[in-house]
């Protein structure tokens, strides 16, 4: 991997992986996380691609931003694309930065060829109920009073709670949890659900023409496995459901997960 470049664009944090004259690869994490999730994937596709992390306002090492609606977020993601000089990238988004990812094709269909979603829940009837370290630290009484007093073990924890398989959590990515703010994360979970109440994702998809790849663990324990069936009705959407993976593909399956989509981003399928 070559990381040759780091920046603050639109308030985000931005790093650049891989030649920047190959073909652009935007990721986007999910709630509460940071472009330092897809660490375990990047090398692999950082020597296919230019790829283009982002910290989401209020995550990682972004500052906090006044709106954290999705389309607002897409809209920050897609100044920063448009500064750069970058069209027609592949937009790959984990959890609910698919939601930002989606929300991105909808608005800049210009700037998107292709989409992959991983682990991103179709509609607000998928989401299971929450492991109970993150209902303890992200709904009241103790939410509040836990939050700001996460130990670094209480934030591993709350991530490995989500996977299905050990992962490692390095330093640098527990201190990116840790920047999101308890008012802040409560904030983007509410706007999350809001954007897919409206319409789900595969509707909104739908309506779009651009190829479709959604990868789930069959063992997320956020999101219903079996509602990535979901996005069958998506056309040129493909499904792949990870045996023994969580929430987290990136950091459970890196292997396979870098290879779907290096698979996906050459033949769109």
């Amino acid at each position: 991997m070559s990381e040759y470049d780091i920046e603050h664009s639109h308030g985000m944090h931005v790093v650049h992986d891989g030649p920047r004259q190959a073909p652009p690869l935007l990721l986007i994490h999910g709630s509460g996380a940071s472009g330092g999730f897809w660490n375990p994937v990047v090398p692999a596709l950082a020597g296919h691609h230019h790829v283009i992390r982002v910290d989401l306002p209020g995550c990682g090492k972004s500052p906090p931003a006044p709106s954290y609606d999705v389309p607002a977020q897409a809209g920050r993601v897609a100044a920063l694309l448009d500064d750069l000089g970058l069209r027609h990238l592949a937009a790959v988004g984990h959890s609910s930065g698919g939601y930002v990812a989606t929300a991105l094709a909808e608005q800049r269909p210009d700037l998107v060829g292709s989409l992959a979603l991983i682990s991103s829940g179709p509609s607000p009837d998928a989401l299971l109920r929450q492991p109970f370290i993150l209902r303890v630290l992200l709904a009241p009484p103790l939410g509040p009073l836990l939050w700001s007093r996460r130990s670094d073990a209480m934030i591993r924890r709350g991530i490995s709670a989500t996977a299905a398989r050990p992962v490692d959590v390095p330093d640098d990515v527990v201190a990116d949890v840790r920047g999101i703010t308890y008012r802040g994360m409560r904030t983007v979970l509410r706007r999350n659900t809001a954007y897919i109440a409206e319409r789900s994702v595969p509707e909104r998809l739908a309506a779009l023409k651009v190829p479709v790849l959604a990868i789930f663990g069959a063992a997320d324990p956020r999101w219903e496995p079996s509602s990535a069936r979901q996005y069958d009705a998506v056309p040129n959407a493909r499904v792949e459901l990870l045996p023994g993976v969580g929430h987290l593909p990136m950091l459970e399956a890196p292997e396979t997960t870098g290879k779907l989509l290096l698979g996906f981003t050459a033949t769109g399928r």
